[in-house]
């Protein structure tokens, strides 16, 4: 299918597979709220949708290897066994060229824990060839039951990078990678992926991180986003009902586009501030503090954010 033929396909009462990435809420002294991020983890859980943490939304960038481990760790024990849950595999903090086994060494980590790695990109990918990245990924991802890959997007994170066509074909074809996150921001592009998916290898997922296009699911994607942390139940009703045919689903899916379309305008990273003043404002965590390295919103954000929840019949 090309993608002139997917933009008008739509794909209603789909069973849409839902992913958040958790956001790593902290105190009003600056520790990392445990509790309300577990509560955070089995509320996504019992709305029915898999939890990521250790991801963009959880300070990935800014977490040390041990805070990490932490993350897996609270992780299983909020989710308990059996419940799988995805977690990145992040090495940008770490020295050393040998790709492979940095990335192996954090999967291991997250597989040990029942976990499914997803890679984030390293700026040491940048200028490899298609070729060369194709076989770097199949040896990160060999004898891995499943493995995600990720493309994000310069407008989250400098490291990122989305993939030209060649690139995502060649990973397409490596048995235990089952579905990217794509987080270009850009429908067209996600058009693009789909096309692919759907000549070379139709059970392959594509997950949206698009937040300002929330709707790609009704062309075939389905999705992990941050935005879906602010509030999972919503995020899960709304699939409920798009799966089910209910025309209510049209406007809740607006509703939630509208709190994307605030919580991730320029500058996007600064979106983890808006998360947390959401859910404190919502009562979810105790504080609206981000991590001290995140970039931050203005002081009038929670009224923005305020009639966002009221829309969302929040407060």
């Amino acid at each position: 299918m090309n993608i002139e033929s997917l933009i008008t396909h739509i794909t209603p009462r789909r069973e849409v597979r839902g992913m958040a990435a958790a956001l790593l809420p902290y105190t009003d002294d600056g520790r990392i709220a445990v509790d309300s991020f577990q509560r955070q983890l089995q509320t996504m859980h019992r709305a029915g949708l898999m939890c990521a943490v250790n991801m963009d939304t959880g300070y990935v960038n800014y977490l040390a290897d041990e805070e990490k481990q932490l993350v897996l760790d609270w992780a299983r024990e909020a989710l308990g066994p059996g419940v799988g849950f995805v977690a990145g595999a992040y090495i940008e903090r770490h020295d050393g060229d040998n790709l492979v086994s940095l990335y192996r060494r954090e999967m291991d980590a997250i597989v040990e824990r029942g976990g499914i790695p997803i890679i984030f990109q390293s700026a040491r990918m940048h200028g490899k060839s298609p070729r060369e990245k194709i076989r770097l990924y199949a040896d990160i991802c060999r004898d891995y039951p499943e493995v995600l890959g990720f493309e994000l997007g310069r407008m989250f994170a400098p490291n990122g990078e989305i993939f030209d066509a060649e690139t995502v074909r060649g990973l397409m074809q490596i048995p235990s990678l089952t579905g990217i996150k794509h987080s270009s921001l850009d429908r067209m592009q996600e058009f693009g992926r789909l096309a692919i998916r759907d000549e070379m290898r139709p059970e392959f997922r594509i997950y949206t991180g698009n937040d300002l296009g929330i709707n790609m699911i009704e062309y075939g994607s389905d999705y992990l986003l941050g935005l879906a942390a602010f509030a999972p139940e919503k995020f899960a009703e709304r699939d409920r009902l798009w799966a089910a045919g209910d025309v209510r689903y049209y406007a809740l899916s607006d509703a939630l586009q509208h709190l994307g379309n605030i919580a991730f305008r320029a500058p996007v990273p600064a979106y983890k501030h808006a998360a947390a003043i959401f859910l404190h404002l919502t009562g979810k965590i105790p504080s609206p503090l981000a991590h001290t390295q995140s970039p931050r919103r203005p002081p009038w954000e929670a009224e923005l954010l305020r009639d966002c929840a009221t829309r969302l019949d929040l407060l």
